[in-house]
């Protein structure tokens, strides 16, 4: 057997979700090896400008006299979910995410605030359209991150724009700063950045460890009490998204460089049974002047046509759900790879997108490349986006006679509290009627895979014959998602990340 380089209780792979597993192995005594394969700390998470987290009944919520039960949340929780995904795996994360804020808020580093938004099922019994089930941590300064400083990941204008990086650490960058903060007193937490975990060492069935590597060469960490996978996803891995048949392409993800699967590959080398590998967290794309498409949300006006020149969707519905739509049409091959949003000047060039998460670049960069084109006449648009003149015309008078009588037969846009979620309550169906008449090219993105090891309870991963592998545990992307093949509201994926990383620590620590 050959000597490990580093020997610690608990080692740690990945940086986002897996932080919170980190920090309680430390707090609970233990120490930590944090093993990161990108450059900087963070994966996806730092790139959400909210960075929330789905907890019913938390005590940020319940201090602000929010009315909600646990036994509502679940119940919306089962509605969405089904039975997807273990009925003990839906339970321990809705009823978790209260005891994890208030297991933080124990220490001074850790703050939070109320961030409402809504669940994304608004129709499911036991949803909340107020979202009062939504918080995120409070902004903090990069200067009190001590050792750590400068090195969160992110945000998205800095790393694909060049912007500056603000020294206010918001969003997923925020939670992200304040894990760092806290960890950055433990003298017994070791982090190492470009250094991707590789292999997992087995020995007499238990995980003992892994080889990480790091400058050209491979070094072993030993973990007496376990090793925590939760490195994100495989979305930026073409050969297993194809694999795999996830749907979209791996130029068009919202996930963080490092997330290649990595994590994923070592625990199936060693037996562990995956789950929903063909799944991520999809949403519609703007395509922006460098090609790529970006993930977007909040469509205050504007129609998606295929390529027949038709309306194939709900614009406003939530975006892993129109994602799923859009996905759809394009197995059909109705849609493209790239299809269009056709809108109007009423509201000036800019299509109606409230959220772009990557900022828009200079208009004429879009006009230049093509991805944004405008004609007097809609038969002119139609041309220039490769649809029939006479069906986008009809598609639009017809929309535009919805828009008059704010009902939309065909989708139903607009009759979903959530689909007005983003306009102050006004219809998002907004009539088409000023020219010139303009497109803008959209695609399929996503915020990474969700599909990978099935774990237990205690973020125990199991093998092909559901029994859990001793040392080994999962959270974040790395885990197969708990919501299965749904997306029950803002902040489930980070939430189901951080609770099922806290949960592994206290299991390694309890043993």
């Amino acid at each position: 057997m050959t000597a490990a380089d580093e020997e610690v209780d608990v080692l740690v792979a990945g940086s986002a979700g897996a932080l919170a597993g980190a920090y309680t192995a430390a707090r609970e005594g233990l120490s930590v090896a944090i093993v990161e394969a990108g450059d900087r700390f963070g994966g996806t998470f730092a790139y959400s400008g909210g960075g929330g987290m789905w907890y019913p009944c938390n005590p940020v919520l319940m201090r602000a006299g929010c009315d909600d039960t646990i036994d509502d949340a679940l119940r919306y929780y089962r509605a969405v979910v089904g039975d997807r995904t273990p009925a003990e795996l839906q339970e321990t994360y809705v009823r978790g995410g209260a005891g994890l804020i208030d297991y933080l808020e124990r220490d001074e580093r850790f703050a939070f605030k109320i961030l409402p938004w809504p669940d994304y099922y608004s129709s499911a019994p036991g949803a909340r359209t107020d979202g009062m089930r939504h918080i995120v941590a409070k902004a903090v300064p990069d200067e009190r991150l001590g050792r750590f400083r400068g090195l969160v990941r992110g945000p998205l204008d800095h790393e694909r724009l060049g912007a500056p990086q603000p020294d206010l650490l918001t969003g997923g960058r925020a939670l992200i700063g304040r894990f760092l903060w806290a960890l950055a007193e433990q003298p017994r937490v070791a982090a190492y950045l470009d250094s991707p975990l590789v292999e997992l060492i087995v020995e007499d069935g238990r995980v003992t460890g892994a080889v990480v590597e790091a400058d050209g060469r491979r070094r072993r960490i030993t973990a007496r009490r376990g090793v925590l996978l939760a490195t994100g996803g495989f979305e930026h891995n073409a050969e297993m998204r194809a694999r795999y048949g996830v749907g979209g392409l791996a130029t068009d993800t919202m996930g963080a460089p490092a997330n290649r699967g990595l994590a994923h590959q070592a625990a199936i080398a060693i037996g562990a049974a995956t789950d929903l590998m063909d799944q991520a967290w999809w949403a519609p794309g703007l395509v922006h002047p460098d090609g790529r498409a970006a993930f977007a949300l909040c469509f205050t006006g504007g129609i998606f046509v295929d390529r027949a020149g038709r309306r194939f969707v709900n614009e406003s519905a939530p975006y892993d759900r129109l994602g799923r739509e859009i996905l759809r049409a394009m197995r059909a091959g109705s849609v493209g790879p790239r299809y269009w949003m056709v809108y109007d000047s009423s509201a000036g060039e800019q299509p109606p997108v409230a959220a772009t998460n990557v900022s828009f670049a200079p208009f004429q960069a879009y006009r230049a490349a093509g991805v944004w084109v405008q004609a007097d006449t809609l038969d002119e648009l139609a041309r220039l986006i490769g649809v029939p003149p006479d069906a986008l015309t009809a598609t639009v008078r017809r929309f535009n006679e919805f828009a008059r009588r704010d009902d939309d037969p065909d989708f139903g846009r607009g009759r979903d509290p959530f689909d007005r979620a983003f306009t102050g309550g006004a219809s998002p169906l907004v009539p088409i009627t000023t020219p010139p008449f303009r497109a803008a090219q959209f695609g399929i993105s996503d915020l990474g895979t969700k599909g990978g090891l099935r774990t237990d309870t205690d973020a125990r991963v199991l093998d092909t014959s559901g029994r859990p592998i001793p040392g080994l545990y999962a959270a974040g992307n790395t885990m197969a998602a708990v919501s299965g093949e749904t997306y029950p509201g803002g902040g489930n994926p980070i939430g189901a990340s951080l609770l099922f990383s806290h949960r592994a620590a206290l299991h390694m620590a309890g043993e």
